[in-house]
C-alpha cells in the first residue's frame, strides 16, 4: 500500500526516508502537485528556500511581496507561511521537541509575550449552571500598535492553535484596533480539520465575552496608544474635607475587601494611577488642619502606591 500512494517504489528507499529522523518522530513529504491555470503550483516552494507558502493569488488582491508593517506582521504571513503557522501552532512545546521545516528548525513564538500592557482576565464557562472551568485570557495591545489595524484572539485547544487572531470584534469600527489575546479554551470541541470550532452555545457565549473583553479593554487603555480613552482608569480622587473622613472610615473597612475585588475582576494591575509615582511624592495640598485627616491623606497615598507598584 504504501508503494502504490507513495513516490517510493522499492523498499530501500522507502526505508532510507526514515534514516534522518532517528528513533522517533514524523517525516511529511509532499508530492504530486497539481498545477493551476497559470502553471504554477498551489504551494510555492521558490519564493524561500526555508520555506513552503502558498501560492499568492492575483484575483483576490492578496500580495505576498508587501513591505508594509502590516503586511508583514505574524496575523497576515501565517495566512500564506507554513514557517509562520507552525511556530505559533503550540501554545507551549517540550524542550525535546521541535519542527524542522525545509533542513531549518522553526523558531517557537509566544504571542502573549509581543503584547504591550497585559491584562489577565479569567472567564468562567457556564452550561445549564455547571462550570466547565476557569480560562486565564491574556489581552493587551500589540507592539506595533496602532500602526497595524490587526486584533483578535488566538484561541487554542489542549495547547494547539485553533483560530487564530480571531476576530470578534468586527472591522466596521477602530474600537479594537491593535488589541490581541491569547487563551486555551479546552471546555469546547474543535471541528474534525482543527480549524475552527463546534458551533455550540457555549462557543457563543466565548465570543460574546470576548467581544466585551475587547471593548471593555480598548475603552480603559485606548490613551496609552495615542486615542482618546472613553473611560478612566482608577484614580485616587480629591475628597472634600466634610466627606474625606467618611471617605477614609469606608476605606478602612473595606481594605482588604473593595479594591481586591476589583483588581481580581480584571486580574491586571492597570486600574490604577498611571501617572506615575510622581503624584505620589507629590500629594495633593490640602487646607485641613485635622490631624486625623492628614492621617487618613497618608493612608490613601500609601495604598495608592502600594496599587500602583502591584
Amino acid at each position: 500500500m504504501l508503494f502504490q500512494w507513495s513516490p517510493f517504489s522499492t523498499e530501500e528507499a522507502l526505508l532510507k526516508q526514515l534514516d534522518d529522523i532517528g528513533d522517533h518522530g514524523s517525516r511529511i513529504i509532499i508530492y504530486n502537485l497539481w498545477l493551476n491555470n497559470e502553471g504554477k503550483m498551489e504551494l510555492d516552494f521558490q519564493s524561500d528556500p526555508e520555506d513552503i507558502r502558498i501560492s499568492c493569488d492575483a484575483e483576490s488582491g492578496k500580495s505576498c511581496s508587501s513591505t508594509s508593517v502590516s503586511d508583514l506582521h505574524l496575523a497576515n504571513t501565517l495566512q500564506y507561511s507554513l514557517r509562520a503557522y507552525l511556530s505559533i501552532l503550540y501554545l507551549k512545546i517540550p524542550e525535546n521537541f521541535c519542527i524542522w521545516l525545509r533542513g531549518r528548525i522553526v523558531e517557537y513564538h509566544n504571542i502573549a509575550r509581543d503584547l504591550k500592557y497585559p491584562e489577565f482576565i479569567v472567564y468562567k464557562p457556564q452550561n445549564g449552571g455547571c462550570k466547565e472551568g476557569s480560562v486565564i485570557t491574556s489581552i493587551g495591545f500589540l507592539k506595533e500598535a496602532p500602526l497595524v489595524n490587526i486584533h483578535g484572539f488566538n484561541v487554542y485547544h489542549r495547547k494547539r492553535l485553533i483560530l487564530p487572531f480571531w476576530n470578534v470584534a468586527g472591522s466596521s469600527t477602530a474600537r479594537s484596533r491593535g488589541v490581541v489575546g491569547v487563551l486555551e479554551a479546552n471546555f469546547i470541541q474543535p471541528t474534525h480539520n482543527k480549524q475552527d470550532f463546534e458551533k455550540t452555545p457555549l462557543f457563543q457565549k466565548l465570543e460574546n465575552r470576548l467581544k466585551e473583553m475587547t471593548w471593555e479593554y480598548w475603552d480603559y487603555h485606548c490613551g496609552l496608544i495615542g486615542y482618546h480613552a472613553t473611560k478612566r482608569l482608577h484614580k485616587p480622587s480629591q475628597v472634600s474635607s466634610e466627606s474625606r473622613q467618611k471617605h477614609a472610615t469606608t476605606k478602612r473597612k473595606d481594605h482588604d475587601h473593595s479594591i481586591e475585588p476589583e483588581i481580581l475582576k480584571r486580574k491586571a494591575g492597570l486600574r490604577v494611577n498611571l501617572t506615575g509615582p510622581e503624584s505620589i511624592q507629590n500629594p495633593p495640598a490640602t487646607t485641613t488642619t485635622s490631624h486625623l485627616e492628614d492621617q487618613e491623606l497618608v493612608l490613601l497615598l500609601k495604598e495608592n502606591k502600594r496599587l500602583y507598584a502591584r
